[in-house]
């Protein structure tokens, strides 16, 4: 397979080799949107531990899964079934299904009505421990991220740090089974962009990450073991008026036998804190570079708006 020529670098130089990490940390995202991210501390043990709970949850009979589906919850918590996700303007839903866990927050929070409770499947005692362990992990690594991408556009590293605190940030553990029909119309993961801040994906078992390049080339990503991709949603795009580009890119059916094996992938979706306001920075706003978004929008808002668009509301 063709080497990929998104960047991958190593957190470790963001407190040894600061001034240059950012630098070469900004140029990728301004690129690709993308880059992949090692020495980042979280243990091969701590991820293949999560894989294992999730994989026993999946395994599960249909109809035990469907206990913890909340209808009309738009997929916030819970379990969501095989065909429900669309990719936004796609005419097949995606091949998967999926669990989300949420932050844990307190029931008076003053979030407490747009984040709701978890849900934990009882038939998998360790699935909360390991499940929870491994968002926690994955917030501080995008919280260090963000800190990185933070100073290379001319804001205080710790920007992010009270804008993120009460994110309404997801973990979502995913199963794409099997495909045992030639020609289904449908992919794993129809072409998208994510709708929040960044995204952290862990331990994507197989190939079949695609990444459309600024030519309008698909450049596939399969990052090594021991990195975990991390890319620009939406959220942070439309906050540094596209100096963030937020890159669409799909999860494509492998060929042959490889199509007959399960896929489970693990992304972490950042987000602000839901009454977060959306609004360009001042400093992304150049004469080449207007500002696209006169109009600011809460991160909450957004979200709504945008779930609506992909049929989990």
């Amino acid at each position: 397979m063709t080497q990929s020529r998104i960047p991958t670098l190593d957190i470790r130089r963001f407190d040894t080799d600061r001034d240059a990490f950012v630098a070469e940390l900004g140029a990728a995202y301004r690129e690709w949107g993308f880059a992949g991210i090692r020495g980042h501390g979280i243990s091969d043990e701590q991820i293949a531990g999560a894989y294992d709970a999730f994989q026993r949850f999946f395994a599960l009979p249909e109809e035990v899964k469907r206990k913890y589906h909340v209808p009309g919850g738009g997929g916030a918590r819970g379990y969501t079934p095989f065909g429900v996700e669309t990719a936004k303007g796609a005419q097949h839903f995606d091949l998967k299904e999926f669990w989300h866990v949420g932050r844990e927050i307190a029931r008076d929070s003053r979030h407490a009505d747009v984040m709701p409770p978890n849900l934990w499947p009882e038939e998998v005692a360790d699935f909360r421990e390991k499940a929870y362990g491994l968002y926690t992990a994955l917030d501080q690594l995008g919280s260090r991220v963000l800190s990185a991408l933070a100073l290379h556009i001319g804001l205080p590293e710790n920007y992010f740090a009270d804008k993120t605190d009460s994110g309404n940030s997801i973990l979502r553990p995913i199963h794409y089974p099997p495909i045992t029909t030639p020609d289904v119309p449908n992919v794993r993961a129809g072409a998208h962009e994510d709708i929040n801040l960044i995204t952290l994906l862990v331990g994507a078992s197989a190939e079949g990450l695609e990444v459309l390049s600024r030519k309008g080339e698909w450049v596939p990503f399969t990052a090594d073991a021991d990195t975990i991709v991390v890319n620009i949603g939406d959220m942070l795009q439309r906050l540094t008026n596209h100096v963030y580009p937020s890159t669409t890119h799909r999860v494509v059916n492998p060929p042959g036998e490889k199509a007959r094996q399960p896929r489970y992938s693990t992304p972490f979706f950042l987000h602000p804190n839901p009454d977060f306001l959306i609004d360009v920075l001042p400093s992304c706003v150049t004469p080449d570079n207007p500002s696209r978004y006169p109009e600011p929008i809460t991160a909450q808002g957004y979200l709504e708006e945008r779930l609506r668009e992909i049929k989990l509301k």
